[in-house]
């Protein structure tokens, strides 16, 4: 596991989004922080791909990983996207997770409001 800089976990730490399972909107069970990306055989450290899981959600990624990928495609603003899509074409990647998922909240919003 690739360590999150002290920066960015104190960030990460502060933000309401990383308080909660982004699946299940779980609060009382153990928030771990997930790296969803893996880009040149290395986890990516950036915000929008780190993502709040529940331990038993973290446990089982391989059933949720297709969720895991949606949310955090939404979570990628388009320099974010363009800079990961090489080999893959994660625009088109997010486009079909919308087509099968709906729309998924702008970063800063509260998912379980709707």
């Amino acid at each position: 596991m690739r360590k999150i800089p002290l920066a960015m976990r104190e960030e990460m730490a502060n933000d309401p989004f990383y308080s909660r399972c982004c699946i299940s909107g779980n609060t009382h069970e153990k928030i771990e922080w997930h790296h969803n990306l893996k880009f040149g055989g290395k986890q990516v450290n950036e915000m929008f791909c780190i993502l709040p899981l529940s331990k038993s959600i973290h446990d089982n990624i391989v059933k949720y990983k297709e969720k895991c990928d949606w949310i955090m495609w939404n979570r990628a603003n388009n320099e974010e996207i363009r800079r990961y899509s090489k080999a893959e074409d994660y625009f088109k990647t997010k486009e079909q997770l919308n087509k099968k998922y709906g729309t998924y909240p702008q970063v800063g919003m509260d998912i379980f409001l709707r």
